[in-house]
């Protein structure tokens, strides 16, 4: 359990999109609710299944939206899936369908990117896929490649409407192979496991806070971890039962918006005060 000064601290694994922002535009509350965190010296990561973009990049969107971010405040499933098949396949050849973020992640983990031969095929949301890598992931995987999935979303929202996401090429590789993935992003455990070895804490010591059952709340649940619903994004109040419901999961917390949780989690501090 993580300590300091003969205290149990807290910390806090924080979605992004729907939780902190919607599209480029901040939630309010976001800037106030993590300068907060970051003058308490509360410790949290941001906790994202996106894979595409690396970690500076994302914490550069935060900080345009006037988010205090930094580099190593983001944990993307990317990462988290570059340290998963080093520990599977150390040293291993990986042929990747991903983007920027899967590339760098999985190189910084120590494996080989390759074109062929694989030992795994990690694969992502990919933008620039064509029929050739597409065909090119299905040959490894029938030849006995492992498959790891970065996150299962199958659909990301934009300006447009709903765009394909990782989770629709992987129905297709899935459909093609007779292989199901390993699936590394919410609401899979392995990415709030690595998660919290990151912030050096044990589950009991961690909450998870996001707006979405089906990947957030389910995600914290999985890894044994206390989440709190906020109801900024998919969650509504009018929605949140019904959510919860059928993802099969439920919250510790309820909280409206970010400025009732800020208020929620001074609460659980002057708790932990007083009981220390």
């Amino acid at each position: 359990m993580a300590e300091e000064a003969g205290q149990t601290r807290t910390g806090f694994m924080i979605d992004l999109d729907g939780t902190l922002y919607h599209g480029n535009q901040m939630i309010d509350g976001a800037d106030h609710f993590i300068r907060s965190l970051r003058e308490r010296d509360i410790p949290y990561l941001f906790v994202t299944n996106n894979s595409t973009a690396a970690p500076e990049v994302v914490a550069d969107r935060l900080a345009r939206m006037g988010i205090p971010a930094q580099a190593a405040d983001v944990c993307t499933s990317a990462q988290a899936a570059g340290a998963y098949a080093a520990s599977q396949y150390p040293g291993g050849r990986a042929f990747i369908i991903g983007e920027t973020g899967l590339h760098e992640a999985v190189a910084a983990a120590g494996l080989a990117i390759v074109a062929d031969k694989p030992d795994v095929v990690i694969q992502g949301l990919d933008r620039s896929l064509t029929y050739e890598r597409l065909a090119d992931a299905i040959r490894y995987i029938r030849e006995g490649a492992a498959y790891i999935l970065t996150n299962p979303d199958v659909l990301l929202p934009s300006e447009g409407g709903f765009l394909p996401g990782a989770g629709s090429i992987a129905a297709m590789l899935e459909r093609a192979t007779g292989v199901k993935p390993v699936v590394i992003g919410k609401p899979s455990e392995i990415l709030m496991k690595f998660a919290l070895d990151r912030l050096d804490m044990t589950a009991a010591d961690a909450w998870v806070i996001g707006d979405n059952p089906f990947t957030d709340i389910a995600a914290g649940q999985a890894a044994g971890c206390r989440s709190v619903l906020v109801l900024t994004g998919l969650a509504t109040k009018s929605n949140y039962e019904e959510l919860l419901a059928q993802a099969g999961c439920s919250a510790n917390e309820i909280i409206p918006d970010l400025h009732a949780l800020l208020e929620w989690i001074h609460r659980v501090e002057l708790h932990q005060n007083a009981t220390t």
